[in-house]
């Protein structure tokens, strides 16, 4: 069995496969292309749909990323399975999420332009306000909804509560997971007003869309931050400017974009109070050889896969 991997990561043999590597930006080598299992990671869409349309032969197709969009649009055949990197991003991604909520909370975007132009920042030293009423400054009470509380949300929830902040998530259905109040999304409307922080960690999918539209944002408070690192395509971005434009919410960080990278003449990029990172949340698959080392061994065992995305038929 011949596996293609990109060799954006390093690569140990594999007992049993043949082991062929690939280079991302130079799309897929002709001699490699009878491989039956191929890792997607740090490649284009392009390559994605390309693999779908010339590897005839596969029959997994194993992601790195937590994120199955692209992979699932490709057109890859109903007998080949496809799984994806899911679980191997919480820590990196949750790292990020936290910076971004640091960040907002003690604005060092404000500082760092206060830095550029040589301007000690009296508005941010000195005394502080005791609490988030008049705007978010700490996450000591702060009251935060996590929208998507997969894995990554149940990994960012237990270091917000030990900041001291109240934390619940936003999920299809109502519940408790890993002992966090999950509220379902048909309230979600009724928990905007009393939310200090919404961190959205969503897939990209026909359902997730714009979710956050100029109705949503207009349900939080004045003070509110809405935090992304799940999929761009889950904001509506032309409310989000108009919302930080007339002040109608605190403002925002943003790690993902509808379009990616964002192109320059975007209005995010001179909206007021907008924090911006360039989709750097994840980008280390941790524990990406155990797992397809495991997706190997049992499809090579006919055993279940990990991270089913979609089931061979």
């Amino acid at each position: 069995m011949k596996l293609l991997a990109p060799d954006v990561v390093p690569w140990a043999p594999i007992e049993g496969v043949e082991l062929a590597t690939f280079t991302p930006r130079n799309g897929l080598p002709e001699a490699h292309l009878d491989a039956e299992i191929l890792v997607l990671w740090g490649v284009s869409p392009t390559l994605v749909r390309d693999a779908a349309a010339r590897m005839p032969g596969l029959r997994l197709v194993q992601g790195l990323m937590a994120g199955t969009d692209v992979m699932e649009s490709a057109g890859f055949a109903p007998e080949v399975a496809l799984c994806s990197g899911v679980g191997l991003h919480d820590e990196p991604v949750t790292e990020h999420t936290l910076a971004l909520i640091l960040a907002a909370a003690r604005r060092l975007d404000l500082a760092v332009r206060a830095q550029q132009e040589h301007r000690w920042a009296k508005e941010l030293g000195g005394l502080q306000p005791m609490d988030n009423s008049g705007s978010f400054t700490t996450l000591r009470g702060a009251r935060v909804l996590l929208w998507g509380f997969g894995s990554i949300g149940q990994s960012l929830a237990p270091h917000l509560s030990a900041l001291g902040a109240s934390v619940r998530g936003v999920a299809r259905s109502e519940g408790t997971r890993s002992g966090y109040t999950v509220l379902a999304e048909r309230v979600l409307d009724a928990a905007l007003p009393g939310t200090d922080l919404l961190v959205m960690l969503l897939p990209a999918t026909d359902a997730t869309r714009r979710v956050l539209d100029a109705r949503r944002l207009s349900l939080l408070p004045a003070h509110a931050w809405v935090v992304n690192t799940g999929r761009g395509v889950t904001v509506d971005e032309s409310a989000l400017v108009d919302a930080l434009r007339s002040g109608t919410i605190g403002g925002a960080a943003l790690d993902v974009t509808e379009v990616e990278p964002l192109p320059a003449g975007s209005p995010l990029w001179d909206a007021p109070d907008l924090i911006l990172t360039p989709h750097g949340a994840g980008g280390r698959p941790l524990g990406y050889e155990e797992l397809v080392r495991d997706n190997v061994a049992a499809l090579l065992e006919g055993r279940s896969l990990r991270n089913v995305v979609r089931a061979a038929r």
